[in-house]
């Protein structure tokens, strides 16, 4: 009997074996439930139609379950061919035994899709942008996967699991900016979609080793990792260079760089953008960028054309109210040697932080204090300033190069113009020696004090016309003091000392005093009309006049004499008298020329060597814009007499007037009884003819003319009389 029952149950159990083996491969084929998964299918949605004609009914060994399965079966998503390699459909095994069947998940194996089938499908998926996205955007692609759906006890959809892979993609994201030749795997359920092994191009940027994790519940938000490499080299049309809104980066020409990235961001319900951060690191190993407008400024002697970066780490942080920029490593401009630099930029709610710290070889040319940095030699520069909106504040600025040290703190700007600072302290040397160490303090007034201040290029810096008033928001009163200051034509001003007031950026009230040595004094004084605000009385008084004119070619080889400049200025007109007495006129190119043309060859010889004396020089002048206007000239002198009169701008010179020797035809003439005495004053020793000359052109190329013999007009002899009464 043992025996019996112990062959009867290995027969039973080879039979159950030999059934499972056959579930478990070739299953056995029924059309049972043709119906009822039809059936349950459509209740998943009414738009999705299956059609199956041979169902096989299995096991799987790994879940230790029953399924059905079908191939190739039909299946239409609104009027859509969904290909399909086939179909699985696990069940209840108690509820067969119960006839009522429960599907516990059903697994559709789809064929490969292409991006036009997707499309077709895709009609009337859900949200609505995705779908514009899909038939919009999206170029071409191909996609394999399987769908496993879960129902629950009342045969309801649960849940979902989509997997599988992508391959070949291609997609605009911007403007002409196109995914090419994209690759990964997705997993997906009702609540994550995880996108990983992501390798592609972004035009000139190879992305590898990417993944993306998107969480659907309660909202959507995204994170992304991946590494990508970077190679730009300027091919791109400007409609879709994702640089050119950028202010300096749509220069351009070449990046060449790997970067390690991470990428978040968050929607709402109605798949807004609530928030997002992009973090990168990595190395730049060139960048290269080529300016169509070169940079440059007043302060540097060479324009910049070109800037590359070099070996560069990057870390940066992008998010809506916070940006972080982080350089560091080496440049080089217009392909010179490479320099170290550091860069930060941080940007939080508004508010814009910036760091620079460079070494800098080209050459700089600070005219103000006459301070030049020639070219390779390096300069340490380090920047510290912020930004909000129009206001900025250089909370430090150091300069240093050698012994020449700048520094100045807490500059603070609005739109451009000055406000105030904290100090600023000036250390330079020139030719081995120092030419400026002067420190400038803001407090309750402007306090300048040092021991040597270079001014030798101030005149021509006072020459330039400027309608920029960086200092319109300045009024404070001001005091100077200089041990020294260094003049031009190597003159030196002593206990220089200035007593001021600077209302909107321009001088009110100016009391000044300095000596050029014991006995040569300059003063200086500005007041303004007391019922016309708009008007000043300016007023200069120096013992040495070359060391004021330098700056204008009309003086030009006049030494010795002493000075004194009278001016009122009112609404951007200034009227001007200028009187400089008992002075030489030495080498000066325009009068030897316009004596030589005269045929008078010994005042020409005179002007050209030992210099031709004067007793002195008068004008009176009005300057409006860049326009000076000479009403009149008047130069007396034991040899020769002028007068004239005209004006000069920026692009022209024209001048007219008489000239008259002293001791040529004039002293002929005199000498003629009765006639001489009538007409030929002999108080004066002047004569009736005399020569007219013009000198008209631009700058360098003026041309000069000349009427040899001409009547003196009775003005001239008039003025000439006048004069020396004067001086007797």
């Amino acid at each position: 009997m043992r025996k019996v029952f112990s062959s009867s149950f290995l027969v039973l159990f080879l039979l159950i074996v030999i059934f499972a083996i056959i579930l478990s491969t070739k299953g056995v084929e029924t059309n049972r439930f043709n119906k009822v998964i039809t059936n349950k299918v459509a209740k998943i949605d009414d738009n999705l139609k299956l059609e199956i004609s041979t169902i096989k009914f299995k096991f799987d060994i790994k879940e230790i379950s029953l399924f059905l399965e079908t191939s190739n079966p039909q299946i239409e998503y609104k009027d859509s061919f969904i290909p399909t390699k086939n179909i699985k459909v696990y069940i209840d095994f108690v509820s067969l035994i119960k006839s009522d069947a429960k599907i516990q998940k059903i697994i559709l194996d789809l064929d490969q899709l292409d991006i036009d089938q997707l499309k077709n499908i895709s009609i009337n998926f859900k949200p609505s942008n995705f779908v514009q996205f899909l038939n919009n955007k999206i170029q071409k692609g191909n996609l394999s996967s399987t769908i496993e759906l879960y129902f629950d006890k009342i045969n309801a959809l649960d849940n979902f699991i989509a997997r599988g892979n992508v391959s070949e993609f291609e997609t605009e994201i911007l403007n002409g900016f196109n995914i090419t030749k994209t690759n990964f795997d997705f997993f997906a359920d009702k609540t994550d979609v995880l996108i990983k092994n992501i390798s592609g191009n972004l035009e000139f940027i190879k992305i590898n080793d990417g993944d993306i994790k998107v969480n659907l519940s309660p909202e959507i938000s995204l994170v992304s990792n991946f590494n990508s490499i970077i190679k730009y080299q300027n091919k791109l049309k400007d409609n879709s260079n994702p640089f050119k809104k950028f202010k300096h980066l749509k220069n351009l020409v070449k990046f060449d760089g790997t970067l390690n990235n991470n990428f978040s961001i968050s929607f709402d319900k109605t798949y807004k953008i609530k928030k997002y951060e992009f973090k990168s690191n990595g190395k730049l190993l060139r960048a290269d960028l080529t300016f169509k407008k070169p940079l440059s400024n007043i302060f540097l002697s060479e324009k910049i054309n070109e800037l590359a970066l070099n070996g560069t780490k990057v870390v940066s942080i992008f998010s809506p109210k916070k940006r972080t920029i982080n350089l560091s490593g080496n440049y080089s401009l217009n392909n010179g040697d490479k320099l170290p630099f550091e860069f930060k930029n941080n940007v939080n709610k508004g508010l814009s932080n910036y760091l620079l710290n460079i070494d800098y070889d080209k050459p700089l040319d600070l005219k103000v204090i006459n301070y030049k940095k020639t070219n390779k030699k390096v300069a340490k520069i380090l920047l510290n300033f912020e930004k909000k909106e129009q206001n900025v504040e250089i909370k430090n600025l150091n300069f240093t190069e050698g012994e020449n040290i700048i520094k100045a703190k807490k500059i603070r700007l609005n739109k451009n113009k000055f406000i105030s600072s904290q100090n600023i302290s000036v250390k330079t040397s020139k030719d081995g020696k120092i030419n400026n160490d002067f420190n400038i303090s803001f407090e309750k007034k402007i306090l300048v004090k040092g021991k040597r201040f270079d001014a030798t290029n101030l005149p021509k810096i006072f020459n330039q016309k400027s309608e920029n008033n960086l200092f319109i928001n300045v009024t404070k009163d001001i005091e100077i003091d200089f041990k020294n200051i260094a003049v031009p034509l190597s003159e030196e001003l002593q206990n220089f000392k200035l007593i001021g007031k600077i209302e909107e950026g321009k001088f009110t009230k100016i009391s000044s005093k300095g000596n050029f040595d014991k006995n040569n004094f300059l003063d200086i004084t500005l007041k303004q009309d007391k019922k016309n605000k708009k008007k000043k009385y300016l007023e200069i008084y120096s013992d040495l006049s070359k060391p004021l004119l330098t700056e204008y070619n009309f003086f030009k080889g006049l030494t010795g004499g002493n000075l004194l400049y009278s001016s009122i200025i009112e609404e951007g007109e200034i009227n001007s008298k200028l009187k400089i007495e008992d002075f030489k006129v030495v080498n000066a190119p325009g009068l030897v020329k316009l004596l030589s043309l005269a045929d008078l060859g010994g005042l020409a010889d005179l002007a050209a060597g030992e210099g031709l004396s004067f007793d002195i020089l008068e004008i009176g002048m009005v300057k409006k814009n860049n326009t000076i206007r000479f009403n009149e000239i008047l130069a007396l002198g034991p040899s020769i007499s002028v007068l004239m009169e005209g004006y000069q701008d920026t692009n022209i010179t024209s001048i007219r007037g008489t000239l008259v020797p002293a001791k040529t035809i004039n002293k002929m003439i005199s000498k003629i009884p009765v006639i001489g005495d009538i007409v030929i004053p002999k108080e004066v020793g002047e004569g009736l003819f005399g020569i007219s000359f013009k000198m008209k052109g631009p700058p360098g190329k003026i041309k000069t003319s000349i009427n040899p013999i001409r009547t003196i007009t009775p003005r001239f002899i008039q003025k000439i009389i006048d004069k020396n009464k004067k001086a007797k």
